[in-house]
């Protein structure tokens, strides 16, 4: 029998400052051309990792978005058509 070894794709950290760090601004739902960018196609929030979002950053970014789910100015998912 032949044993099969998988290995974990590692992800790469985008090297640079925060987005938000950078603009010197918070994540609001109301800016929704700027949370655009941390979605997938599909609707996902995008990892801290993908983006390049600092930690402190990625959490009220992730609370924006869900917020601006709920008063329906994103979609919670995206069909493909």
């Amino acid at each position: 029998m032949k044993k099969t070894i998988f290995q974990k794709r590692k992800k790469i950290k985008k090297a640079g400052v925060c987005f938000f760090c950078k603009q010197k601004k918070e994540p609001s739902y109301k800016d929704i051309e700027t949370l655009r960018h941390f979605i997938t196609e599909r609707g996902k929030i995008v990892s801290r990792l993908d983006s390049g979002v600092c930690q402190k950053h990625q959490r009220i970014l992730a609370e924006a978005i869900k917020q601006a789910r709920f008063l329906a100015l994103l979609p919670f998912v995206v069909r493909p058509s």
